[in-house]
């Protein structure tokens, strides 16, 4: 209790702080008379929903005119729904979900986009940020998700799509802004985002953050705490030549909670949804479980604008990250839970990860004779090293500690049992529990991924009404992994002699698009794009690791063919798109023994969306989206790895897609000052397991706000999520336990501008 007492109140300090800072801003504010009166988007009246431009500048034509489905979760509705994290946010977007680093895995953002993995798909302002970590939003613009095969947009990987995270740039124009939050579930947190500009040519901005709440809806269980700071300056706001220079870091310190076994007492997967136990249950230990993480990136973007229109930029940036973690897993694999027990496994890893980047592109607009092109053009090149460690846990090691009369005994070499045994109880976990083992990190090894790329991407006018999209890329990745140590449940063995094994591959992927404008405001188009993904595409910190199993084989490939429509309605206030699909994988790396691999998988997601975004009426905004998605199991399923059985899973559902899913967010303005809102998010079942025999339940799930503007710089806005309490999960895993979501949870926020 003392250390977790201390953690509240490092984050209770920064919050004091931040909102000592906050008063005197506004004191200077109010004194100083001559500064204008700036739009936030907390409460901006002409903020919207709709999103006509990408801020990524690879989409050279706009979001009308681009044959692919792009879904951009706005300034606007991030600051109506209050969201903290990407997870958060990401469930505003239909077609996606999110998985988990079960097992080995690392533990942080997985979201699949149309059925697919796509943790190392995530970008920052265009470049990659796959490290395994738990993203937070107070430093973003908004997201960019890209739906479909999309290689030649973001390189390797990016099967289902990408996800491209806009962060917050200086500006030329002075402002405090921000927001002070208090809730349930000891929620607390405060924003402050401040910009100058220095009427030289020199703007900067800096956004701090501290954060702090506990689970909604779970007693003695997670505990959630962060902070975070991004300056960034730019030289030469009002020249041809610009230089920004941004840094951000993020801080947190976590209990964790990892959810619900199913129901599966004899551990064979032959079926299961969650046990049946109550609402917010936690199986965790509150003296031992955590998680804490540590990013960094510092980045510097060099711009020139020539006189003819052609714009050159180069960005480098370095990023550290750092995620370690001991965590309970519920397991159900020992057959524990016909005899009302829950096995506390624990999962644990230490990853240590630096990466530099640089990105150089050429854009620009010319004509040949009447046909008009608009082209970005590039190289980029990255090397990350991952060094991964585990901790060996030692403590409570008494085989006679069993999890009760007629159960099985579980792997002693996890070390996770406590002076009551390897087990708690499946309905009255005691998070409490002594445990005094001790954890000693073990370094297991080093993993190296070196990329370089090219591309080209020309958007081409031949007049008003036809517009062809034409897009290629090459890829080289060089990957390393040096193993010291080999881990087999819990257990670190030492090897005699440490292991080097390489991979290495290159690889063409492109598209085409075909765009027809029957009249300004609408565009018909077609589409197709492919994708690769290497081995070890996220080296060595994410799922997508290397292996002398597979090492040699050819990247995964995938294409996606497109058809669809987008529509400026509403007087250009709104957009409707509508888009049918199917996205095909190939050269899948599938098992034929547990020590030999092939690129004999297969599968295909067949679907369609629909979307509309924007102004309905002055007074009414809106933004609905659905998404059916057909995912199948098409190839070979090869064999289980760990009992050499060949699979039964062809022609199964592929994990973690739910066949129809939809969200709708609106508010609707009462009053000049006063505002409601509210939303709806929908999924279909989800399975965990490729074999269909894990699931969790579909949902569907109901949001409310309202916000009253005090005055021009303060406005109260209150959030109420999950209305109903509605009991589900978010996350449902491969084997063993399922995450269960947040509960009814309410947050008040004061919004203020100067």
């Amino acid at each position: 209790m003392s250390f977790i007492t201390t953690r509240k109140k490092v984050v209770s300090s920064a919050l004091l702080s931040s909102l000592s800072i906050a008063i005197n801003h506004t004191a200077i504010a109010q004194d100083t008379a001559q500064l204008p009166t700036i739009t936030v988007q907390s409460n901006n009246n002409t903020s919207s929903l709709k999103v006509d431009k990408s801020s990524n500048d690879k989409y050279i034509a706009p979001l009308l005119d681009t044959p692919k489905s792009v879904d951009i979760i706005s300034s606007q509705l991030i600051n109506d729904t209050q969201v903290t994290t990407l997870s958060d946010a990401l469930r505003t977007v239909p077609g996606v979900t999110l998985g988990a680093g079960e097992g080995g895995n690392p533990n942080g953002d997985r979201p699949f986009i149309r059925g697919y993995n796509s943790e190392s798909s995530i970008y920052v302002d265009g470049l990659r940020n796959a490290t395994s970590q738990q993203r937070e939003m107070f430093d973003v613009e908004s997201v960019e998700v890209t739906k479909g095969s999309s290689s030649t947009l973001s390189g390797g990987g990016s099967t289902g799509g990408n996800i491209n995270l806009i962060t917050k740039q200086p500006q030329q124009k002075d402002f405090v802004q921000g927001n002070i939050s208090s809730g349930t579930n000891d929620y607390r947190r405060i924003v402050l985002d401040g910009n100058k500009n220095f009427d030289n040519g020199i703007a900067s901005r800096v956004v701090v953050m501290g954060h702090q709440n506990t689970k909604a809806g779970q007693q003695d269980g997670a505990q959630y705490n962060r902070v975070g700071i991004a300056p960034s300056i730019t030289f030469g706001t009002n020249s041809p030549t610009k230089a920004t220079l941004s840094y951000y870091y993020l801080k947190t310190d976590d209990t964790p909670d990892s959810g619900v076994p199913y129901n599966n007492p004899k551990g064979t997967g032959t079926f299961g949804t969650p046990v049946n136990v109550k609402q917010g249950i936690y199986y965790g230990l509150q003296n031992r479980d955590f998680q804490k993480q540590e990013n960094q990136i510092g980045v510097v973007k060099l711009e020139h604008d020539f006189e003819n229109g052609f714009k050159v930029q180069n960005t480098a940036t370095y990023n550290h990250s750092i995620n370690k973690y001991l965590w309970t897993q519920p397991d159900d694999s020992q057959g524990n839970i016909s005899n009302n027990k829950v096995w506390r496994r624990g999962n644990n890893n230490l990853y240590s990860t630096d990466t530099y980047a640089d990105q150089f592109s050429l854009q620009g607009k010319f004509n040949t004779g009447s046909i008009t092109h608009k082209i970005n053009t590039g190289a980029e090149y990255s090397n990350q090293s991952t060094d991964k460690s585990g901790y060996e846990i030692q403590g409570y090691l008494n085989s006679a500690q069993s999890c009760g009369t007629g159960a099985n005994k579980t792997n002693s070499n996890y070390g996770i049992g406590t002076s009551n045994g390897y087990c708690t109880s499946l309905n009255n976990p005691n998070p409490y529990d002594s445990w005094s083992g001790k954890m000693t990190p073990r370094y297991v090894s080093t993993t190296d991924s070196k990329n370089i790329s090219l591309y080209l991407i020309d958007n081409i006018e031949f007049n008003k009404q036809w517009l062809l999209d034409l897009g290629m890329r090459w890829d080289k990745f060089d990957t390393t992994q040096y193993t010291v140590s080999n881990v087999n449940n819990g257990a670190y063995t030492p090897l005699a002699t440490p292991t080097t094994i390489k991979s290495k591959s290159d690889f063409f992927s492109y598209n085409i698009g075909l765009t027809y404008k029957p009249v300004e405001q609408g565009s018909i188009y077609t589409s197709f794009s492919t994708s690769a993904n290497p081995v070890g595409i996220s080296a060595g910190d994410g799922s997508e690791n290397i292996s002398d199993a597979y090492r040699n084989l050819q990247p995964e490939t995938a294409r996606t063919f497109e058809v669809g429509t987008k529509w400026n309605i509403l007087n250009d206030q709104a957009n409707l798109t509508a888009a049918v699909f199917r996205t095909e994988k190939q050269n899948t790396r599938i098992a034929l023994t547990p020590n030999t691999y092939t690129n004999g998988g297969a599968s295909r997601v067949d679907g369609f969306e629909l979307g509309l975004d924007g102004n309905i009426s002055n007074n009414w905004d809106l933004s609905l989206g659905y998404s059916y998605l057909d995912a199948k199991q098409t190839g070979n399923p090869g064999v289980n790895t760990r009992n050499g059985q060949a699979l039964t899973t062809q022609g199964k559902v592929l994990p973690n897609v739910p066949k129809s899913s939809a969200t709708l967010w609106t508010n609707y303005k009462i009053t000049p000052k006063f505002t409601l809102g509210g939303g709806i998010i929908a999924n279909d079942k989800v399975y965990g397991s490729a074999a269909n025999n894990l699931w969790v339940s579909g949902y569907t799930r109901y949001d409310l706000m309202a916000r009253y503007i005090i005055n021009q710089n303060l406005d109260v806005q209150l959030n109420v999520n999950n209305v109903t309490d509605k009991r589900y999960f978010n996350k449902a895993f491969a084997a063993h336990f399922a995450s269960e979501a947040e509960g009814r949870n309410a947050v008040l926020t004061l919004n203020f501008k100067y």
